[in-house]
């Protein structure tokens, strides 16, 4: 998967497409990512032990990677990515620009 937690990225496809977001943390196993403050769902929740309080709570929902493009901010869009040796070190690409990403 292209996308590391951290990047900026913006929404393709569904309800939040055109708006752009952090990754807040990615999951390769199930290629999904969860954006900072995008795709929230209320959820229900009991209290378990003394920790936790019982009521409704907001939960952050992961996207699917396919829906979201890394923003590139050497050409103020979205970029797709290939890999290239910088330095003796892998490095992600702007294919567009040729920025390292």
């Amino acid at each position: 998967m292209k996308i590391h937690k951290g990047d900026d990225v913006l929404v393709l496809t569904g309800k939040f497409r055109g708006q752009r977001a952090n990754v807040e943390e990615a999951l390769p196993s199930v290629n999904k990512v969860i954006l900072d403050n995008l795709n929230v769902a209320k959820r229900a929740t009991k209290q378990s032990g003394s920790t936790m309080q019982a009521g409704i709570i907001d939960k952050l929902m992961p996207l699917n990677a396919s829906n979201v493009a890394v923003w590139c901010p050497k050409h103020k869009g979205p970029a797709k990515i290939s890999y290239q040796v910088v330095e003796e070190k892998k490095a992600r690409v702007c294919r567009k620009c040729g920025e390292v990403l």
